[in-house]
């Protein structure tokens, strides 16, 4: 996939960089600031279900690129290339959980007790692992790019 010659992956990539800690920050706000717990419910959630699409389109487009560019799977580039998208795999699935614990989040906000403490924990949780897998995928995507 390209748009005007340039490859589509590397333009959509930044989208998922910005949008995942975006989401991931306000997931965490929601959690741990109560009284902003409120005016955060919309927020957070429109932030994570964009982060979602957009990790869902650069992985999508990674998978373009990489078939449309055979030299990416061989030797030590591919290697590169391959840990890149073992990451991006489980981004993938962690996004996609956080996604569906926020939709969960936001419906059953009014909620207190057990179910406020459970929804609390699963949100925090699947925010740092989308944060820390947007870190360690997109780190692993330089090293692949520029040799590292």
């Amino acid at each position: 996939m390209e748009i005007n010659g340039l490859p589509l992956h590397p333009l959509v990539v930044h989208a998922a960089v910005i949008f995942g800690p975006l989401a991931a920050a306000a997931a965490l706000v929601y959690v741990f600031v109560p009284r902003w717990r409120d005016r955060l419910r919309w927020p957070m959630l429109v932030l994570v279900l964009v982060a979602t699409a957009s990790i869902w389109t650069a992985y999508l487009t990674g998978v373009s690129f990489r078939d449309s560019k055979p030299f990416y799977t061989e030797g030590a580039i591919g290697e590169k290339v391959h840990q890149h998208q073992q990451l991006a795999v489980k981004l993938r699935i962690m996004t996609s959980v956080f996604a569906v614990v926020a939709i969960v989040a936001a419906w059953l906000h009014t909620r207190t007790g057990p179910t406020r403490i459970v929804l609390g924990v699963l949100l925090g949780a699947a925010a740092v692992g989308t944060l820390v897998l947007v870190v360690l995928t997109g780190d692993a995507g330089a090293r692949a790019v520029w040799g590292q």
